[in-house]
């Protein structure tokens, strides 16, 4: 019985931790003011807002990353599907380029790039892929 619950906790951990560094390296930009960091992590949807439709257009929401992290998601739309039923208190998982503010920072570029010199992004909700 011992080796199942060791073997249980080895395997939750391979799913979580990543996650929880991942996060983490948001904190550590946020906390030392870094821009055009790539990103990967989680969080659940805290606020939806409207989207910007000035130059290229970006479904927005706020991620809360951790109890006291929130980070806002620029999903441009005009290269990527939008995610159509997203509501707060869903689970989003990213990829993407993190730009420091003093709010918490953003997440971008979490869709492929046309011309190919930039890292492509992701964005994950309901076990699908949007980029």
């Amino acid at each position: 019985m011992k080796k199942i619950i060791a073997a249980l906790v080895v395997i939750i951990s391979l799913f979580t931790l990543p996650v929880l560094s991942n996060n983490t390296s948001i904190k550590e930009a946020y906390d030392s003011q870094k821009s055009d960091v790539q990103v990967k992590g989680e969080g659940e949807v805290f606020v939806i807002l409207a989207d910007d439709l000035q130059e290229s257009k970006h479904q927005k929401f706020i991620l809360r990353i951790d109890s006291k992290h929130t980070v806002l998601i620029a999903h441009n739309i005009d290269l990527a599907p939008r995610i159509e039923n997203v509501k707060v208190g869903d689970r989003v998982a990213f990829y993407g380029e993190y730009e420091w503010n003093n709010k918490g920072g953003v997440v971008h570029w979490t869709h492929k790039d046309p011309r190919g010199s930039h890292i492509d992004g992701w964005l994950k909700h309901q076990d699908k892929t949007y980029q």
